[in-house]
């Protein structure tokens, strides 16, 4: 008798004298027994993973403990050995006939697809989410760079691999025809990619990830997200870019039709990290990711035991996320918004609107100012000997912004700078970018009455601006107006109203307009752009 015929006995078994509840998959069986749940490989060998021998599977299960360890110790428990007989199996006794990951169980609406789906994510979630997948990546290990893990012809052969698999799949012409139109931009976007794939794996931006980082595997533990469930057997789909994690994540909560959220993760990950030169790969793991998901679809929607509705689902599951990665990669819409006003005035939460609604990324001159001076964003500047408020330290903060905004502006994404941009030379430094790369710019002037910016300034808490009513009064008596030519650049908004009162939803009518009036044509250099 065969070992997977063996295993099948000894899981049936299991159910029935622990009347555990089963879960199945192509690799594993998974036993719900009262709080806990038994992961037992399959004794397959899939090419991508071997579980054949039972040394293999014991070796396996000890990965996975370890690596789940790192975003998930208090559900993976411990790996436990399974003796006796397949008719009669017992955990924890020896010689060991089959091996299991012991976890703390959690009920399956906890998943965040799930949550997703009935709404029930908040940004507070998000936030966590990407604060959690921030610190996992700076504590990851770094890649040797003298394996190939991470480097750019293992990434175009993954991305290619794909589409081959994906032809011996699709038969209807409509859908052949958009595969060779996503291989094309495809090879095209990591044509455009490769050099920065190669300096970021020598920055040390390829680590050992989580690997399979999508909605499914993160579970809501009172109410804190849990990544779980990486990839355990083949190292290559670990040793990856991180950026190709963040985009995972990303791509799935677009797929779910979570723009606004998807954007939030996107934004408090590179706050957190600080990893805006990731941006310029993002497009090609947005894509990429949405592929890989196409295939699997594709894989189940070709399996005998689903049905003809099951293979009708997993058919348009397929062709959705084909054409997501076709959006990806084919959506450029660069613009410069910078924002203009006091502190309390309403910047932030206006950005975080902006970021949400347009799909853009933020830079935040309170956080970027801290991290230019080795300070994380809560912490307080009184520790230092240097005054990062001064007139130099402010200038070189600006200095920073613009190389920022200069990267991502090429990337082809809109960009909102969130800073006070008070000074005239502030302003005109970023005006002339705009002008340099002949893309839009919008001045968002954000104002409040002056009892309103004090109470919220009185009100913060938490925040990394360290702007208090003194500073206030000070700034309010060294601003400098705009110039008659900036008020062409510039829309009015008052954050004491909501975006959608009459004046502000004029003013965001016309930011959508001319944010959304530049079109550059993926890797040609041709742009059409209406709007001044």
């Amino acid at each position: 008798m065969s070992a997977l015929a063996d295993q099948q006995r000894l899981v049936v078994a299991l159910q029935r004298a622990h009347a555990a509840q089963l879960i199945e998959t192509h690799i594993s069986w998974v036993l719900l027994i009262g709080d806990f749940a038994y992961k037992i490989k399959k004794a397959v060998d899939l090419g991508f993973l071997d579980y054949s021998s039972l040394s293999s599977r014991g070796h396996f299960c000890e990965e996975e403990l370890r690596l789940n360890r790192r975003t998930a110790p208090d559900l993976y428990l411990e790996v436990v050995s399974l003796g006796g007989s397949a008719v009669a199996p017992r955990f924890g006794t020896l010689p060991a006939i089959e091996y299991a990951v012991k976890m703390r169980r959690f009920a399956q609406d906890a998943l965040m697809d799930a949550c997703v789906r009935r709404g029930g994510i908040e940004p507070s979630h998000i936030d966590a989410l990407a604060a959690a997948v921030a610190r996992f990546h700076e504590q990851a290990e770094t890649v040797d760079t003298r394996t190939a893990y991470g480097d750019a012809g293992t990434i175009r052969a993954a991305a290619l691999q794909n589409f081959e698999q994906m032809r011996t799949l699709l038969t209807d012409s409509t859908d052949l025809q958009r595969l060779d139109t996503m291989q094309r931009l495809t090879e095209a976007e990591w044509l455009a990619c490769a050099e920065h794939f190669e300096s970021r794996r020598n920055e040390g931006r390829v680590r050992e990830c989580h690997g399979d980082l999508h909605l499914g595997n993160i579970v809501l533990a009172d109410g804190v997200p849990v990544p779980f469930d990486c990839i355990e057997f083949e190292p290559a789909l670990r040793w990856i870019d991180v950026m190709d994690e963040v985009a995972f994540t990303m791509m799935d909560l677009l797929h779910h039709g979570r723009s606004d959220l998807a954007w939030r993760f996107l934004n408090a990950y590179l706050e957190a990290s600080g990893d805006y030169s990731g941006v310029g790969v993002l497009r090609f793991y947005l894509a990429y990711r949405a592929t890989v998901r196409a295939k699997v679809a594709a894989i189940r929607a070709r399996q005998p035991d689903g049905g003809g509705t099951a293979h009708t689902r997993h058919l348009q599951a397929c062709r959705a996320h084909l054409a997501l990665a076709q959006r990806c990669l084919s959506d450029r819409r660069p613009a410069l918004i910078i924002t203009h006003g006091l502190p309390g005035s309403g910047k932030t939460t206006f950005a975080q609107y902006v970021i949400e609604q347009l799909g853009a990324v933020r830079i935040r001159s309170d956080v970027e100012r801290k991290r230019l001076f080795g300070l994380s964003a809560l912490e307080g500047s009184r520790k230092l000997d240097t005054d990062i408020y001064s007139r130099d330290a402010t200038a070189r903060t600006y200095g920073l912004l613009r190389a920022l905004a200069h990267g991502l502006l090429a990337a082809g994404y809109p960009v909102i700078v969130d800073a006070a941009f008070l000074r005239h030379e502030e302003r005109e430094m970023f005006r002339a970018l705009a002008q340099e790369l002949a893309l839009p710019f919008v001045i968002a002037t954000l104002e409040a009455d002056d009892g309103t910016l004090r109470e919220r300034i009185r009100q913060r808490h938490h925040d990394a601006s360290e702007a208090d009513v003194n500073v206030l009064a000070r700034l309010q008596a060294a601003q400098q107006p705009l110039a008659f030519r900036e008020r062409e650049a510039a829309l009015r908004f008052d954050t004491g109203l909501s975006p959608r009162s009459k004046s502000n939803a004029r003013s965001w009518r016309a930011l959508l307009k001319c944010v959304r009036a530049v079109e550059i044509r993926p890797h040609t250099g041709s742009m059409d752009r209406p709007c001044r």
